[in-house]
């Protein structure tokens, strides 16, 4: 079946590659246009910083502060918008957790009054 398969991502992994590129799309438009361009110029399109900051008439020590606000803005962005979402993808199964602890416990006291 292996050499029938479709190359490439499968289908679940193409699903979450779009919504990941959405998400990030989403959080590039909201940044301010000032650290946009640089962080597009920069990380999108790879250009060096220099040429960055001849493309822009900025000083390269300008390029540098803004691309380092842009990266910290879309950390804080994507980190909101996906900080409840992680909450739910990995629940703390407190029950389980606490059956756990008890059978432990139980098993520790039964060795020390032995």
């Amino acid at each position: 079946m292996e050499m029938f398969a479709a190359p490439g991502h499968t289908p679940e992994q193409q699903v979450a590659n779009a919504e990941l590129r959405e998400l990030l799309e989403q959080a590039i438009c909201r940044l301010p246009e000032s650290y946009r361009s640089v962080f597009m110029l920069r990380d999108v399109e790879e250009m060096s910083i220099e040429d960055v900051a001849g493309a822009l008439d900025l000083s390269e020590g300008t390029v540098k502060v803004r691309l380092h606000r842009a990266r910290r803005a879309l950390r804080k962005i994507i980190s909101e918008r996906a900080g409840n979402q992680l909450t739910e993808a990995f629940p703390f199964p407190a029950v389980r957790c606490d059956r756990v602890v008890a059978g432990v416990f139980q098993r520790i006291a039964a060795i020390t009054t032995a």
